[in-house]
């Protein structure tokens, strides 16, 4: 009977994230149904603002209650139930390795590649599951069937593994890589499309855009600068690590041939998850950055050849998936937008502190920059942390010189007056 009973909840725990008893509809589904039931009839922004909804969701959290966590652009802490579904994965895992793994769990990525397709709006057969963004991009940039004298367009501000890439591929074999700088906050899409298309030549190939700059959270109006660059038959490869889980849109709306996304971030999937996207038509000409038979197949899969890697973490983001669609996307990115400004509107006013986001709905969501006069982003780090317990962390980049504030869904209002009251007291200590 023991052996029996162990088998039926071992067959529970692999049906997982895409069965009716997924650990989302055991742990949540009632309580975040009755929190929204009278509810509905309100708009996203309307809702943002609800504290007793939004306190339901909080409570799905496990974070340290005795430092206020508000770098989740760097990593976000995964909900209870991403954290149980990891362990209970990790746990039969152990039991027998290369049973489990190679024969039980891997039969689950097909499942969880079309959830993901689902909540990305795209063709499952466009996308791959692998560890963070740098592996997702980097496989497509070093992919990129380039020679000696090709040019790609980024910026100074990109992401600086992506910027490595480029520049290793320069110094390897001959490419050319063009970086422009912008000055952020920029509230003109026109201004960065024509910044882009002056530097186009005869030679170029490739436009490397971030959708969310990092740094200071600017979004960039990917869309415009792809239908720009197709004119002139150029591709589009979009970093999307801090827009995925976060946003309200769907992959194929940005018009670009290849994105890439970690999915520890907003969607507060398992630490060391990712997503690549290829157009489905560009997929044979991208050779994989780990070895595959077939490396000029058009199957996506063949980005996929890891070798072992944890099957725990990969089947765990299934329940992400669940905890994301239970609250909604775009419910969850005018939450996160609300908690921005709702700190960023009550310090800008104060002498001697500068914002270094636009606080405009097209230009930004969660991530803002905040620096007072006198102290490097390092000493204003330090103080919020060692007196006031608040994380973040200081950014100097390029023409960037700030520290950056991220909340997330389980940031409080509590949490934010506390980082207002440490921005004021700080900033009124320095003369």
């Amino acid at each position: 009977m023991s052996n029996r009973r162990k088998f039926i909840q071992q067959v529970g725990v692999l049906a997982g994230a895409f069965s009716t008893n997924s650990l989302f509809n055991q742990l949540h589904a009632e309580s975040f149904e009755n929190a929204i039931q009278n509810k509905k009839h309100l708009s996203a922004s309307a809702l943002a603002t609800d504290e007793d909804y939004w306190s339901i969701i909080q409570q799905s959290y496990t974070v340290n209650p005795n430092i206020i966590i508000l770098n989740n652009g760097g990593v976000s802490p995964a909900p209870r139930l991403v954290q149980e579904a990891l362990d209970r994965y990790n746990k039969l895992c152990n039991e027998g390795p290369s049973y489990y793994m190679w024969r039980i769990l891997d039969q689950g990525r097909e499942p969880l590649r079309q959830k993901l397709a689902d909540l990305a709006g795209c063709d499952a057969e466009e996308i791959a599951i692998n560890r963070n963004s740098t592996e997702a991009l980097n496989t497509i940039i070093y992919g990129l069937n380039l020679k000696a004298g090709d040019e790609v367009i980024g910026t100074k501000q990109d992401y600086p593994n992506m910027i490595q890439a480029y520049k290793q591929r320069a110094l390897r074999e001959g490419i050319v890589y063009k970086q422009i700088s912008f000055d952020f906050p920029i509230e003109n899409d026109e201004t960065i499309v024509k910044e882009f298309e002056k530097n186009i030549t005869s030679k170029t190939k490739i436009i490397h855009v971030t959708h969310m700059i990092n740094w200071v959270g600017q979004i960039m109006p990917v869309k415009k600068i792809a239908d720009m660059a197709h004119k002139y038959g150029i591709e589009i490869v979009c970093d999307a690590a801090h827009s995925f889980g976060l946003l309200e849109y769907k992959i194929p709306d940005l018009h670009c041939d290849y994105w890439g996304t970690s999915l520890h971030k907003f969607l507060s999937a398992p630490i060391g998850s990712g997503l690549m996207w290829i157009k489905k038509d560009k997929i044979e000409k991208i050779w994989p950055l780990t070895c595959n038979g077939e490396p000029q197949s058009s199957n996506i899969r063949k980005f996929e050849t890891l070798g072992t890697r944890s099957f725990a973490i990969e089947q765990a983001i299934g329940e992400a998936v669940n905890f994301q669609n239970g609250i909604g996307s775009k419910r969850k990115e005018e939450r996160i937008r609300y908690l921005k400004n709702y700190w960023a509107e009550k310090v800008k006013n104060i002498s001697k502190v500068k914002l270094h986001t636009s606080l405009k709905e097209a230009y930004s969501c969660a991530i803002c920059g905040v620096s007072i006069d006198g102290m490097k982003p390092q000493e204003l780090d330090a103080a919020l942390m060692n007196d006031y317990k608040i994380h973040t962390v200081g950014i100097v980049w390029e023409n960037i010189s700030c520290v950056r504030v991220t909340p997330h869904v389980y940031t409080t209002l509590k949490d934010l007056d506390k980082l207002v009251k440490a921005i004021e007291e700080i900033a009124s200590r320095k003369k």
